[in-house]
């Protein structure tokens, strides 16, 4: 357990690699090797991260030939937070490159590019061809709470808004409870959308607003469907309405169904925390869940009410960490053998 593993991570700039860079800087066993990004290379960390500056003094960009450069331990980690559509593409070069360096290269990939197992349904969501289609049957997308063991060599974390819906529709089929037609309406911070400002994310048009967008067309829907079906034999009709709430981080989801056989609010929090027994970051909690409870944290909040045939399970996570760096972390942890809450396990700071 005092080994320590050589992490790499690409896509360096942006938001979700913000948070792997602070998850790893501050990670047991994990040890940032290099951070790559092509725009950025040769400034400092702290330049484009200045909350970072105490844990990465002197880090700095650098290039994917240098993050090539610097495979030369035997065992290493690549935590990949390359843009959609790109990613898989620089997968693809750093696993051959590990191959001929004799390194063995654990990937956990962030972007949406190993989130199918088919190519023609990647490109039909995202509407250009694959980057590696080679490599998709390398890659499991799931939960880890929804999957035992290590499923496979790598691993592609699903969508933020896709783990909040996972979170609640896996268990409620899965354990039969609810008739597969699923609403849901889920609320995410401006984290979500990215670094780049856009007329939908600026923060004069988000503050004190909330507005839909991408109603029953939104590309985590199709993802959530699909896994669904491979982890329960059922893939749910979903019927999912995205909304931009005026907070930074943290995704509130409330998901609505019909029960097989009616259930008490209490019998249905028993059995959804049966199901999450043993999974340190997933709570069902007895009253309904709130995003400032979970946001800055790995943590996952499930409240559920029910009225005669009819239940709702509201769901909170961050975004950026339980919804990507950090289920990414978790699952490296699984990955390499070592205890899953390594680095993960603070609470959330209760007042972002």
């Amino acid at each position: 357990m005092s080994e320590r593993i050589p992490t790499l991570i690409v896509g360096g700039t942006g938001y979700v690699a913000g948070e792997l860079l602070r998850l790893v800087a501050g990670h047991p066993q994990l040890e940032l090797h290099g951070v790559s990004s092509e725009t950025a290379a040769g400034t400092l960390v702290s330049a484009a991260f200045p909350h970072l500056a105490p844990l990465l003094k002197t880090e700095g960009f650098i290039t994917q030939a240098d993050l090539v450069a610097r495979m030369t331990a035997p065992r290493m980690a690549l935590l990949a937070a390359a843009p959609h559509a790109v990613s898989a593409g620089v997968v693809a070069t750093l696993l051959q490159a590990a191959k001929t360096r004799q390194c063995e290269l654990t990937v956990v990939d962030v972007s949406s590019d190993f989130r199918f197992r088919n190519p023609v349904d990647f490109q039909a969501v995202y509407k250009t061809p694959h980057g590696a289609p080679e490599l998709l049957p390398l890659f499991t997308c799931a939960l880890p709470e929804h999957v035992s063991g290590i499923p496979g060599p790598h691993i592609g974390h699903p969508g933020c808004f896709a783990t909040s819906m996972l979170a609640g529709i896996v268990p409620l089929l899965k354990l039969e409870l609810c008739e597969p037609r699923i609403q849901a309406c889920g609320i995410t911070g401006s984290t979500g959308a990215g670094r780049t400002p856009t007329p939908t994310t600026h923060h004069p048009e988000r503050h004190s607003n909330l507005f839909a967008y991408n109603p029953l067309r939104h590309r985590h829907a199709p993802e959530v469907v699909q896994i669904c079906a491979q982890l329960t034999g059922t893939a749910p009709e979903l019927n999912f309405v995205p909304h931009s709430g005026p907070f930074a981080r943290g995704i509130h989801m409330t998901l609505q169904a019909q029960l097989k056989t009616p259930l008490t609010s209490d019998e249905l929090r028993d059995r959804l925390a049966g199901f999450y027994a043993g999974c340190e970051f997933v709570r069902v909690v007895d009253s309904l869940p709130r995003v400032k409870d979970v946001a800055g944290s790995n943590y996952c909040h499930i409240g559920v009410e029910s009225a005669g045939n009819s239940v709702a399970v509201m769901v909170t996570i961050d975004n950026l960490i339980k919804g990507a760096a950090g289920g990414a972390v978790q699952w490296m942890n699984r990955l390499l053998g070592f205890s899953e809450t390594a680095g993960l396990d603070a609470p959330a700071p209760g007042w972002i």
